[in-house]
């Protein structure tokens, strides 16, 4: 891995490796020293690609939140009815429940912080709307909203259940969100 002046990859990498870290270990457990030894870079790379650890922290969460919606993007970028985006909502949920559990860490991470450090919720009120625009491709925006509230509820109890996911379960509280409801198209 270079670790150069010409390494182009390397706030790629501190970013990645932060979040791998926090995944793993937890946020309050995150530091300059350990995220560079985990990046393989030097410790100076740290202060020069962050000015501190909130600039690291919110760019490696905005890192991940790019990466969650482009998980909404290649679900709810395709439907072509309101059935056919209800199914794809519901197979986003499953996705997002039961794929990674790195990402599924990572969300729960990223809602204690800003839960407990207000500056962080603008990270969270950003990863809302954003859903809430992919949503609003198919559904009102009242709809979107109590849909966006659904997938997040969702996801953490899929995650934390013992019981095994019920796709038809959650096909069916989607469906109830969203008939009632006025389609945008």
């Amino acid at each position: 891995m270079p670790t150069g002046h010409t390494d182009a990859q390397r706030r790629e990498r501190i970013l990645t490796a932060a979040l791998d870290f926090i995944a793993e270990e937890g946020i309050q457990s995150v530091s300059h020293r350990k995220i560079a030894a985990r990046a393989g870079v030097p410790l100076g790379s740290m202060t020069y690609y962050f000015s501190g650890m909130d600039e690291l922290l919110r760019a490696a969460f905005r890192h991940f939140m790019d990466h969650i919606m482009s998980v909404f993007d290649a679900h709810l970028r395709t439907p072509a009815d309101p059935d056919q985006a209800r199914q794809a909502v519901a197979d986003l949920v499953y996705v997002l429940s039961t794929g990674d559990r790195r990402d599924v860490v990572l969300t729960q991470e990223l809602c204690t912080l800003s839960a407990r450090r207000p500056a962080y919720r603008e990270l969270t009120n950003e990863w809302m709307r954003r859903s809430r625009v992919h949503l609003e491709k198919h559904f009102d925006p009242d709809t979107s909203r109590q849909l966006t509230a659904l997938i997040t509820g969702l996801i953490l109890h899929h995650t934390l259940s013992r019981q095994v996911h019920d796709q038809a379960l959650t096909v069916e509280a989607i469906s109830r969100i969203t008939t009632t409801a006025r389609s945008s198209h």
